[in-house]
């Protein structure tokens, strides 16, 4: 037995009374909640489009940021963004065939994550024994432990862009190198 044959014609009329009251109350709230949703999305993407990129050693205070935006409009072979007691964020773009430099971290941990590009990454535990080799790109990311030797190279067709986080910090706050031989010379 369907169900309209058990409703008799009186509640049927109750019904339809209140269908009619309900459903445009029902449409009107569908029709705010899009509306707000869509403001939200407009204001989130307004903000996000506005957002200014501003390349500067934010340590050691709180940060919340969108790394890949900070990562790809940096155009520095090496940028400190954020330095504390004992972590730090650098950003880096390396040009077509450039490279990080062959070097080791004795007592450093590191953590790198490519953004953009594609690199070869070599390992080892002496210069002339880089034995682990591999071949990393957008979204990799590269684990160096303390005392490796390591370098990674572009052979991409375009910078390579990336982030690096040290523990304990490499370099001092407010690193600035724009190329890798202003990073070379403030090595040595």
């Amino acid at each position: 037995m369907y169900i309209c044959n058990i409703i008799n014609k009186k509640d049927m009329n109750i019904i339809n009374l209140k269908f009619k009251v309900l459903l445009p109350t029902f449409i009107t709230i569908m029709l705010c909640c899009s509306i707000i949703s869509c403001k939200q999305n407009y204001n989130e993407a307004t903000k996000k489009e506005n957002a200014e990129v501003i390349l500067k050693d934010y340590g050691p205070e709180p940060l919340v940021l969108d790394i890949e935006d900070y990562t790809e409009a940096n155009n520095n072979f090496r940028t400190a963004l954020w330095t504390g007691t004992n972590l730090q964020l650098t950003l880096m773009s390396i040009p077509v065939g450039g490279e990080i430099g062959l070097e080791l971290h004795s007592d450093i941990d590191q953590f790198i994550r490519i953004e953009e590009g594609k690199g070869k990454v070599l390992m080892g535990d002496s210069k002339e024994s880089l034995t682990f080799n591999a071949i990393a790109e957008d979204d990799y990311a590269i684990i160096i432990p303390a005392g490796k030797w390591h370098n990674l190279i572009n052979i991409g067709d375009k910078p390579l862009k990336l982030y690096s986080i040290y523990s304990p910090v490499e370099h001092p706050h407010n690193t600035i190198h724009k190329t890798f031989e202003e990073s070379e010379a403030a090595h040595h």
